[in-house]
């Protein structure tokens, strides 16, 4: 799978009530969520940001509560993948299991700057940033996890499997 687009540049510590502010959190539906992502973080975010971009961040990013509706905001607002140093564990299992994919790279998370535009080599854990030319390597994703994100996430990949059967 390759993912290419324009970053959108955070730092560390972006928390899950920075991705969706808990008083949008009366609601389930991924379309008004994304009316609101990142808005804590960057007002004009949900104006500016369109489909297929991409979120490069510094270390630690969904920290917070174990809340389903950041990565699900994150998605329905077109944002193709996130890059960071590292990921709060239950964000990274949140966002496999609703079928965001993400990336873990220390390079990546310093050297690439807001608006670059890169592309992400899934299966390799390559990243190019076209802007500046330069690569970066991140973990590869394990297979079981692109399986997921290949089959929008893991209710689709049950319903999936469960119709095999």
């Amino acid at each position: 799978m390759i993912l290419k687009g324009k970053v959108w540049k955070f730092g560390d510590n972006i928390d899950t009530d920075a991705i969706i502010p808990a008083r949008y959190l009366n609601t389930s539906d991924p379309v008004e969520l994304a009316k609101h992502v990142m808005e804590d973080a960057d007002k004009d975010f949900p104006s500016k940001v369109k489909a297929g971009d991409l979120i490069v961040a510094d270390s630690n990013f969904g920290c917070g509560s174990s809340r389903e509706h950041a990565p699900i905001a994150l998605k329905a607002a077109g944002i193709q993948a996130v890059v960071a140093r590292s990921f709060a564990r239950i964000f990274y299992r949140n966002a496999f299991n609703i079928g965001l994919p993400i990336f873990e790279s220390d390079d990546a998370s310093v050297k690439i700057s807001q608006g670059d535009v890169i592309e992400i080599d899934a299966d390799g854990g390559v990243i190019r940033n076209i802007t500046k030319g330069e690569t970066y390597t991140a973990k590869p994703i394990p297979p079981f996890m692109q399986e997921l994100i290949s089959a929008g996430g893991l209710i689709e990949w049950t319903r999936k499997r469960i119709k095999a059967s």
